[in-house]
């Protein structure tokens, strides 16, 4: 299938800036296409997702690998217009919250094993930081697929960790009991345009063979930072008061300021006061 091949050659390059060997004989070829090339989509048209459509894809999303079949990946579909109104305004810089039609809630979902275990007079020793981290895997893993599943039928998705800065708000809307923490929510939609390809780090940088070697981390994220400016600079930089205005900004810059200002530092008191034990 040669032209899923440059498809998938041709995404990868823009991607990682390698020229990627594809066996042209290998099953799947329009499948790694989509995967490779796809794109965060945040603008929507105003067309409605179906219920039967969303419930299809939360099935086939749910149908994921689960850590020891224990099933702790939940979603909190938001369709009604007032309760997505409250979210996006807790979320002023992220517009698109507003204009998607269905908003999603990725749920980590710690009560369920141990209420398996109550009802069935077994005890559960198990209530320390393993409960919550294996919960935020499945719930992170169902997101993953939910994705893959809507772009296969052409919806356009948008995760939204930010929903995190405003834990305790959304959690009181959504009315979650102990033990069931958001860790993202997804905008979905028809898109209303084709989105971009992001540059990723070079897998220089991020695969590893038989052991972890970072080697030279400066000059491998310099070279990222210049291969991303040329193709999607940033439009603004970030706190330009506070770090002043650099001459060259890049994914690197970007990041040290965002991360230059305590964000979240309240999530760990929160899962704790969710009820999950983080020892």
């Amino acid at each position: 299938m040669p032209d899923a091949v440059e498809t998938i050659q041709n995404v990868l390059l823009a991607r990682f800036g390698e020229r990627i060997a594809v066996d042209g004989d290998l099953p799947g070829l329009e499948e790694l296409a989509r995967l490779a090339g796809r794109s965060v989509r945040r603008r929507f048209l105003s067309r409605d997702v179906p219920a039967d459509l969303l419930r299809l894809l939360c099935a086939c999303a749910l149908s994921a690998p689960s850590k020891s079949d224990l099933q702790q990946g939940d979603i909190l579909i938001v369709r009604e217009n007032d309760r997505r109104e409250t979210i996006a305004a807790l979320l002023p810089e992220m517009p698109w919250v507003r204009e998607a039609p269905v908003f999603l809630v990725f749920l980590a979902n710690g009560r369920r094993v141990p209420e398996v275990a109550r009802l069935r007079g077994k005890p559960f020793p198990n209530d320390h930081l393993d409960l919550f981290f294996n919960a935020t895997l499945d719930a992170a893993i169902v997101l993953a697929t939910f994705l893959r599943a809507a772009e296969a039928v052409g919806l356009g998705c948008c995760p939204i960790s930010v929903i995190r800065d405003r834990v305790r708000e959304v959690s009181e809307l959504l009315e979650l009991p102990e033990k069931v923490v958001p860790i993202a929510g997804m905008c979905v939609g028809w898109p209303a345009d084709e989105g971009g390809i992001s540059p990723r780090l070079s897998l220089t940088s991020t695969v590893h063979h038989e052991r972890f070697d970072e080697g030279d981390v400066a000059s491998q994220i310099d070279a990222y930072d210049r291969r991303r400016a040329a193709s999607r600079p940033y439009r603004n930089q970030r706190d330009p008061a506070r770090f002043g205005r650099a001459d060259f900004y890049g994914w690197s810059e970007d990041k040290a300021r965002q991360y230059a200002v305590p964000l979240r530092a309240d999530f760990g008191a929160f899962v704790r006061a969710q009820g999950f034990h983080l020892d």
